[in-house]
């Protein structure tokens, strides 16, 4: 079989066609669209600088098209992933959750499970159900401070 350069483009394509399989980002599956758009310039005869001009342009412009517009095709609406950490979550209220295999405690942040650490005492144990509100990260931990409500209910109830 002979190799010809608009083939090399489809089995590129191909290769980062599976590759997405793995990442769910369309990232790859738009580089894998610009690689097989490629292999027809290849097929005209382009030679290899304009055949990797091609591939720029069309990655240009088939990567945002695809984070863009879409991607939000497949995401559930009021998730956004890829933003924990970033500190979109400061300051907002949750409430904690008992692991089931080894009974840490706790908090869900954007479907994901983080053990906490109380900011004012190193607390690490709370009791389910307890609301905090999110400070921080230090590593892979959640800096949380009690919610001023039910301290106010605590002392209420005293």
């Amino acid at each position: 079989m002979d190799w010809n350069p608009a083939l090399i483009w489809i089995a590129i394509a191909l290769l980062l066609g599976l590759a997405e399989l793995s990442s769910g980002g369309l990232v790859l599956l738009a580089l894998a669209v610009a690689a097989l758009l490629t292999s027809a310039l290849a097929a005209m005869g382009l030679s290899l600088p304009w055949q990797l001009l091609g591939m720029g342009i069309f990655s240009g412009l088939l990567v945002p098209l695809a984070i863009m517009v879409i991607r939000p095709w497949f995401s559930p609406r009021g998730v956004a992933y890829g933003t924990t950490g970033t500190g979109v979550e400061k300051g907002h209220t949750y409430t904690t959750l008992k692991r089931d295999f080894d009974g840490a405690s706790g908090v869900k942040i954007n479907g994901d499970f983080y053990r906490l650490r109380v900011e004012e005492t190193g607390e690490t144990n709370l009791p389910e159900e307890t609301r905090v509100v999110f400070k921080r990260f230090d590593g892979t931990t959640a800096i949380v401070s009690h919610c001023q409500e039910d301290r106010n209910q605590k002392h209420q109830k005293e």
